[in-house]
């Protein structure tokens, strides 16, 4: 499934880098970030078996048993050249596997290796795990499970609870609706619900959670948090000193050529047969019962909902409808993944090149896209920064920077009357102001006025009207 490069070229980027690395002091720790496909796997290999490294899996999909395929892990062959830790050790009906219980494991493992004088490679595609790992970034509540906000950013953050009882919790307040529950947010934390749009049923109700489990507002645990030393606008300071960072990017069209590909692979490699059986032994009863809405634990693996109608078609469809069904399910599975490819990138852009306050370790860049010169571009630039960061040396390779990094997205609630909509967000809102429906809203409304306003007073109104508007897309334009 992952594209190899020959052993011969694996050994001449080895000598050329590996003598002056022998006796250098490492960073703390390396992570490895990038879209999936772009071969982060390999390069934290590579880099374990040179620098004594052990690698952590930050992959959300892959700490479950099962669904080697479809989750992508490391084969057999790979696992025998460098140590792993944190894969397939989580029952696949367990659903309340969380990022606190990643945290507190990888942390433990982190320990570990550094009393052995390992280095830690944090490698995998669940950005907010390996976030959690590099800052301080979650709340210890009394049960050790809510996770701050900067968790909830992503939609597939996972269940907040860290147990049964939470989890329960959890689902019974999600069933209820949107507006209600951010009423009740409202009530017991005004600040909070000012940041979170009534649709985000799962964020509301970890925030809810967090005051009934501690009586305190969840707002209050993030301003403590964010205002450490160290601290920002997502979160706590960093966890380990000095961490070198590794973003593998690629020309999109040809990551997107990439994956397809990959999905072709994994399609020989028995993929729907490895679908077919774990429905049947973990899936079809709990579809029969109407309990399932793969937004859970390893259901949320891309294929599950993708080859739903596939997997679950009448015994009486014929092979036509079968063998259309399955064709849709391989277009859908090419199509979420190259989305989920871009949703990753963006959260390294948000999350770690435009995150705010200065206890923000450097990004560097490595240009997986020809894969051809995958020595010349990765692996050697990955060594050599990671031995003039050794060696307290300024790499020749400079680390991302972001035009804009500076800008930040409040979050707050806004209400535009006019459109009847709730915007979360001020660039959101701003950018609301300037779009063609919101104009279109504000057309209708000088013209309704125009018919109720005196004849002398309908030019005043409609230029009173522009200025309003105007006024407000320049205020918030400027903040």
């Amino acid at each position: 499934m992952r594209s190899c490069v020959s052993n011969a070229i694996m050994a001449a980027s080895s000598r050329s880098v590996q003598t002056v690395l022998r006796k250098a002091v490492v960073p703390s720790l390396v992570v490895i970030l990038g879209a999936t496909g772009t071969g982060k796997s390999k390069l934290a290999i590579e880099i374990g078996k040179r620098l004594k490294g052990e690698i952590i899996s930050a992959d959300s999909m892959q700490v479950y048993q099962g669904l080697d395929i479809i989750t992508n892990k490391v084969t057999a062959e790979e696992l025998a050249q460098c140590k792993h830790h944190m894969i397939g050790f989580v029952d696949p009906l367990v659903s309340s596997y969380t990022v606190v219980d990643f945290r507190n494991k990888a942390q433990t493992l982190i320990e570990d290796m550094h009393r052995r004088n390992k280095l830690p490679v944090i490698v995998g595609g669940t950005n907010y795990y390996i976030e959690s790992l590099l800052w301080k970034v979650l709340l210890d509540t009394a049960c050790n499970s809510m996770q701050t906000l900067t968790q909830q950013e992503n939609e597939e953050a996972g269940d907040g609870g860290g147990g049964d009882a939470a989890a329960k919790r959890k689902s019974e307040l999600e069933a209820l609706d949107g507006s209600e529950l951010h009423k009740r947010l409202a009530e017991v934390d005004p600040k909070m619900a000012t940041m979170l749009h009534p649709n985000d049923k799962r964020k509301i109700a970890r925030s809810l959670q967090v005051h009934e489990e501690t009586g305190v507002p969840h707002s209050h645990w993030l301003e403590e948090q964010r205002g450490q030393v160290g601290g920002s606008g997502l979160g706590g300071p960093l966890r380990y000193p000095d961490p070198c960072i590794f973003w593998l990017q690629s020309d999109m069209k040809v990551l997107d050529e990439r994956l397809d590909a990959r999905v072709d692979e994994m399609l020989s490699a028995g993929l729907i047969e490895e679908l077919r059986d774990f429905h049947v032994r973990y899936n079809r009863q709990r579809v029969q019962d109407d309990s399932q809405n793969y937004q859970h634990g390893i259901f949320q693996s891309i294929g599950f909902k993708e080859f739903h109608d596939y997997l679950t078609a009448p015994e009486s469809s014929t092979q036509q409808e079968r063998d259309s069904l399955r064709e849709k399910g391989i277009t859908a599975v090419k199509v979420a993944t190259k989305r989920y490819a871009r949703k990753q990138n963006k959260w390294v852009r948000n999350r770690f090149l435009r995150r705010p306050g200065d206890d923000v370790p450097p990004v560097y860049g490595l240009d997986v896209t020809d894969v051809s010169r995958w020595e010349e571009t990765v692996l050697t630039p990955a060594l050599q920064i990671l031995d003039s960061l050794s060696k307290g040396e300024e790499p020749a390779v400079a680390p991302i920077r972001v035009e804009g990094a500076g800008q930040k997205n409040k979050r707050h609630l806004y209400t535009c009357d006019l459109c009847d909509k709730l915007i979360l967000g001020e660039l959101e809102w701003t950018a609301h102001l300037k779009s063609k429906k919101h104009h279109y809203h504000v057309k209708k409304k000088r013209k309704t006025d125009q018919v109720q306003t005196p004849s002398e007073d309908r030019d005043a109104a409609g230029r009173a009207e522009d200025a309003e508007t105007t006024r407000g897309e320049t205020e918030l334009t400027q903040k």
